[in-house]
């Protein structure tokens, strides 16, 4: 981690309250983010996570995957503070695990809204800004379930092919306006959501350990705070060359 890298930079991060949006916070914030804005659904929990950081980080509500919350949170960055210098897509749920016929179309809706639509609404408003100010970078939140198929994600797995194919077009529209958009790939990461993965699991009988797990070769989950080390490198200068790519960080989980 570099101290300096983000001096003076405003940054949203969406999913800020907790698991690999709350580790990028802080991320950011330690290396010297003027503000950082944590959006997500409940306020409580983002609270929670600008009483640790601090004064560099904001609080700000909204449901991603609606356009009215976006559109009017983005505005509102924007007028309290001039500019976005750098968005962080982390926002997202992994649905239920089920077999393509059993999949609810409601459960394959949820999903989407979350991980595509709501990635898709925060670069749409987050962009204009960007271009005028002729610089920005972009991270989506990608997956090794977005790079080849695996069993019972049909919901969750293709969402992230759609979020690796939105990134590669962002990046391509925009490379020329000094605005990079680029994605991470990882494995099983131990948050919140791993540990909903793990429930179905139980709920299904057949009982996991979250280090017995495809975990690749490593034999473990990724932590959040390895994540974010990823997700601030790409969104650094350090990273300014770097335009479309799929950052993968999965422990090796693809290679199994």
């Amino acid at each position: 981690m570099n101290k300096n890298r983000f001096d003076g930079q405003i940054a949203i991060v969406t999913g800020g309250g907790t698991g690999i949006g709350k580790a990028v916070a802080k991320q950011l914030a330690w290396e010297g983010a003027e503000k950082v804005i944590v959006i997500g659904r409940r306020l409580e929990k983002l609270q929670g996570v600008v009483d640790e950081i601090g004064p560099q980080c904001e609080a700000m509500a909204a449901d991603v995957s609606s356009e009215e919350d976006v559109k009017k949170v983005v505005a509102e960055v924007e007028a309290k503070y001039g500019k976005i210098d750098v968005l962080a897509n982390i926002a997202g749920i992994s649905g239920p695990s089920a077999w393509a016929e059993d999949y609810t179309f409601e459960d394959f809706k949820k999903v989407y809204e979350i991980n595509v639509f709501g990635t898709f609404l925060m670069m749409k408003y987050c962009l204009p800004i960007m271009k005028r100010q002729k610089k920005g970078a972009i991270v989506n939140t990608c997956s090794c379930s977005g790079m080849r198929g695996y069993d019972l994600e049909v919901g969750y797995g293709s969402s992230k092919f759609a979020v690796l194919g939105m990134t590669m077009n962002v990046a391509g529209e925009n490379g020329r306006t000094g605005v990079r958009c680029n994605c991470y790939s990882p494995g099983w990461v131990d948050t919140d959501m791993l540990d909903g993965i793990l429930a179905q699991y139980d709920d299904a009988g057949e009982p996991q350990d979250k280090n017995s797990l495809n975990n690749g070769t490593m034999d473990r989950p990724s932590t959040p705070e390895e994540m974010a080390e990823v997700v601030c490198f790409l969104l650094s200068d350090e990273a300014r060359y770097v335009n479309g790519a799929n950052f993968v960080c999965d422990g090796g989980k693809t290679l199994q």
